[in-house]
């Protein structure tokens, strides 16, 4: 006869038969062993010296920004000795009678107005491919993803000639109307609708009476505003970096943005030194739309991650 099980903590032992428990445990802690580049410490550590490496230029464009011209060719940027960020600020203002802050407004105009009306267009283009039927949308929306393909320097030549046709060069219609159009939002926006608005939800606007326009408003729009937020983001990024297409539209330098109004201060620095903290100033200056824009908003992602959660 056999003897009776006996449990001991996490040993169990029956008829002369041993069995230890947590073997799930110990297999895990010995793969980890194995490879011990996979351990938690590891993986925090490269996580760390990721976030250094990114936010070591942030901290030397922080510092450097308080110092005069001598300090930055000396090569302490990285300290807060001779701190002159007051001086350099008045000096960024009275530039050129202010050009500066013109060039930040221009920026604000191009960024802020493209982006949103750029993001309503995607979003509207995105949700009537989602949503609507009609002959030969799959290749309609084949061609917009094309769209996606093609660099935007290498449509900077075709959009002059048109701008210089239709009499828009150096104009701020010529920067901001080739900046609407944005095939990738529009794959966005339709990635968006098909996950975010529940025809059930469109079907029962529509038994209500309201028409199609008043549905998407009412209804499409507010559900996929996660979706916006994220084209937006997107869009402001990169009209308020974007240099070529103001390089090839403009030379009047009060219509300037901010990359192209910089860039022309950094090749004067070459000969005159004295550009160098005006530079690095106004770059600082040119960081803060984009972190308000992305921490002012990011409360839009979060209610999206949680719009299906509850019933």
């Amino acid at each position: 006869m056999s003897a009776p099980a006996t449990i001991t903590g996490s040993t169990t032992r029956t008829g002369g038969t041993t069995s230890t428990g947590g073997g799930t445990s110990t297999g895990r802690t010995t793969r980890t062993a194995s490879r011990p580049w996979l351990s938690r410490t590891a993986v925090n550590g490269a996580l760390v010296l990721a976030t250094l490496y990114m936010l070591l230029p942030l901290v030397w464009l922080v510092t450097a920004a308080t110092k005069d011209t001598g300090g930055l060719l000396a090569g302490n940027a990285f300290s807060f000795e001779d701190f002159n960020l007051g001086a350099n600020l008045s000096a960024l203002a009275a530039y050129g009678d202010g050009v500066y802050f013109r060039w930040y407004l221009n920026s604000l105009l191009y960024a802020g107005g493209g982006a949103a009306v750029s993001s309503l267009i995607s979003v509207a283009a995105g949700y009537a491919f989602d949503k609507y039927h009609f002959r030969g949308k799959e290749k309609l929306f084949g061609v917009v993803l094309l769209g996606v393909l093609v660099p935007t320097t290498a449509l900077a030549l075709p959009m002059y000639l048109l701008a210089s046709d239709v009499g828009i060069v150096n104009t701020y219609w010529a920067v901001l109307l080739p900046v609407l159009v944005h095939p990738f939002g529009v794959y966005l926006a339709r990635v968006f609708s098909a996950g975010y608005i529940p025809d059930e939800a469109l079907e029962a606007a529509r038994i209500d009476g309201a028409g199609e326009l008043r549905t998407f408003w009412s209804i499409g729009m507010r559900m996929i505003m996660p979706g916006f937020v994220t084209v937006f983001l997107f869009q402001f990024t990169a009209i308020w970096n974007n240099f070529f297409l103001p390089l090839v539209m403009l030379s009047d330098q009060r219509l300037f943005p901010l990359s192209l109004g910089l860039y022309a201060w950094n090749s004067n620095a070459h000969g005159e030194p004295e550009f160098y903290p005006l530079v690095v100033t106004g770059s600082l200056l040119a960081v803060v739309p984009l972190i308000v824009a992305f921490v002012s908003l990011q409360r839009h992602w979060k209610a999206g991650l949680t719009a299906g959660s509850v019933k």
